[in-house]
């Protein structure tokens, strides 16, 4: 079995891991196999990622031999007593699994119990879209960050390499393996600022300012728009503008701009209990039975799902989901809902935070629904 330590230099994470756990107690994680189920392949490499003082150092074991997998096994466990929070990239569908196989199959006293799990892949990959990412690799999150690394190998050609090493333990076939997992290592360190974005949806939005925007379209039309201004706890490292449902988003290092269109425009109100209420076909509108009394019976009838409402003409808001009540509709079988913008809302800052966040579930979800959802709405 081989050891070897080295240390990351000029590294600069951009991202405050602190958030998870004191930067001494992070291990980050990545293994080497000889295949992909750990009943008929086995580890070969283990290598990690700490900080201490002051600076990213690494460790790699490696075994030389088949049979010294128990060992780098029982080297990494034993270092990684002293820490308490583990990063990986897809470690939860692959390394861990692997490892906890492995472990197992050898019949080791150790697990993952003790330690919290960190995976870059799983907190980005529902954001891809949003992100515009070719894919969930790593590879391509190191490309949307601007970070160029030359792969020179592929899982199956390093497998090959280590088999070539086990008969013939040549250093010119060793440095290939060691290097390739260091570099997973080091773009794994260099891709962490990219969970920013996911700190976007699962953090608490903190809106600052919000403000009323008055413009005109391509036709010349008056238009008016909320721009709702967002301070972001960790800085993005690529500024990102999207959108999606006339929804805009713009973000650059810790400032964030929404903005959504203000509707003015007559809106429906519809009741739930329309069975209760009768439809008044001149007033184009629903009364309760309670009152209809003094209707005459021929300017009335039974009221149904679809003509059970009061109209209201004001200014409003859209929302994809039942957030704020009530919520009002164009037609009946509309997906696309409003909430009224009133002048009690205006100052509620902790309510534009929740629109905020529903906002960016939106953006998240792209435009897949939002195009036949919207197509009859917005004619």
């Amino acid at each position: 079995m081989k050891t070897l330590n080295y240390r990351f230099t000029n590294l600069q994470l951009n991202y405050d891991l602190s958030v998870f756990a004191p930067l001494e107690k992070i291990l980050f994680l990545d293994i080497e196999t000889t295949g992909f189920s750990p009943k008929y392949a086995c580890v070969f490499l283990i290598g990690v990622c700490y900080y201490q003082n002051g600076c990213w150092n690494g460790i790699q074991w490696f075994a030389e031999k088949e049979n010294e997998e128990s060992r780098i096994i029982k080297a990494f466990f034993q270092f990684a007593r002293g820490f308490n929070t583990l990063i990986h990239f897809n470690g939860n569908q692959f390394d861990l699994p692997f490892l906890k196989g492995r472990i197992s199959c050898l019949q080791l006293p150790y697990s993952f119990d003790e330690f919290t799990g960190i995976d870059i892949y799983k907190r980005i990959f529902p954001y891809k879209h949003f992100l515009k990412l070719k894919s969930g690799r790593q590879k391509s999150l190191e490309e949307f960050l601007g970070l160029n690394r030359e792969d020179k190998f592929s899982g199956g050609e390093l497998i090959s390499l280590y088999r070539d090493y086990t008969d013939d333990p040549l250093d010119q076939l060793l440095e290939p393996i060691l290097l390739h997992n260091r570099d997973d290592l080091q773009g794994m360190l260099e891709i962490v600022p990219i969970l920013s974005y996911w700190d976007l949806f699962n953090d608490s939005l903190s809106v600052h300012k919000v403000q009323a925007n008055h413009y005109k379209d391509y036709h010349g039309k008056k238009k008016q728009e909320l721009m709702i201004h967002l301070k972001l706890v960790q800085a993005v490292p690529v500024p990102l503008f999207t959108h999606a449902s006339d929804v805009f988003f713009r973000c650059q290092d810790k400032e964030a701009i929404l903005r959504v269109p203000v509707y003015t425009e007559e809106l429906k109100y519809f009741y739930a209990d329309y069975k209760n209420y009768y439809y008044l076909p001149h007033e184009d509108m629903a009364i309760h039975k309670s009152v209809a009394s003094f209707v005459d019976k021929t300017h009335r009838i039974q009221a149904t799902a679809a003509t059970c409402y009061t109209r209201k003409l004001s200014s409003y808001l859209p929302q994809w989901d039942y957030v704020f009540e009530p919520f009002f509709k164009r037609e009946y079988k509309s997906p696309l809902l409003f909430f009224e913008l009133t002048e009690e809302l205006k100052g509620n800052r902790a309510a534009f935070s929740l629109y905020a966040s529903h906002l960016l579930s939106r953006l998240a979800e792209g435009d897949s629904r939002s195009e036949k959802d919207t197509a009859s709405d917005c004619k």
